[in-house]
């Protein structure tokens, strides 16, 4: 948890204090080879234990439920926090539909309100960065099924090595099936819920 912590402070004050050009125009490909060597050594970990997918049949159907259980939540919870703040029933849940995709989801609602975008796209940053610094907690203190839902779509990759690490292999299985699931809704909900509510209408 220390190392997290540290690794994004000193990221923002590098960020802040010494502006490189090279790293400026190649931060996403340096994003995405960092995310996939941490998705490399998650795979050696779960891979290496080679009852991970047998145990699974265990949970059968149930394994749905927690991909379902956070989308229901994530929109609940949207809809209820427009009553906290100044968006409306549909704009709330339309960014509470992202799911914690951050990038898809301020992308498709900047297309019809890019103020609503913004609040998506921060509110989705946000929702990732919670998960990582409060899914150690979670999983120890409530549980870590818990943990997988607190990070909604991200859960498939940049939250993985962080619940690997502090839950267990077969959990780290779940938290990737539930993230594939939850980034294939995102694409299908977003647009349903501004064509529902008329969002930029």
């Amino acid at each position: 948890m220390l190392g997290i912590s540290l690794s994004v402070i000193t990221g923002v004050i590098l960020g802040l204090l010494h502006k490189s050009d090279f790293i400026l125009k190649n931060i996403d490909s340096f994003i995405d080879l960092g995310l996939c060597l941490l998705l490399f050594f998650v795979g050696i970990d779960i891979g290496k234990n080679s009852t991970i997918f047998s145990s699974l049949k265990k949970y059968g159907k149930r394994i749905w439920f927690l991909p379902l259980s956070v989308v229901i939540g994530t929109l609940l919870g949207g809809g209820i926090s427009s009553l906290l703040t100044t968006l409306n029933w549909g704009e709330s849940v339309t960014v509470g539909a992202g799911l914690g995709w951050y990038s898809l989801s301020a992308i498709e609602i900047s297309k019809v309100s890019p103020s609503l975008g913004s609040v998506a796209f921060l509110t989705n940053v946000f929702r990732e960065l919670m998960a990582i610094f409060l899914i150690p907690f979670i999983a120890k203190r409530i549980g870590y099924f818990e943990a997988v839902s607190s990070a909604g779509a991200p859960a498939m990759d940049t939250v993985l090595p962080i619940i690997n690490k502090y839950t267990s292999p077969d959990t780290a299985v779940i938290s990737f099936f539930t993230g594939v699931i939850l980034s294939g809704l995102v694409p299908i909900l977003v647009p349903l819920f501004i064509s529902l509510y008329n969002i930029g209408g």
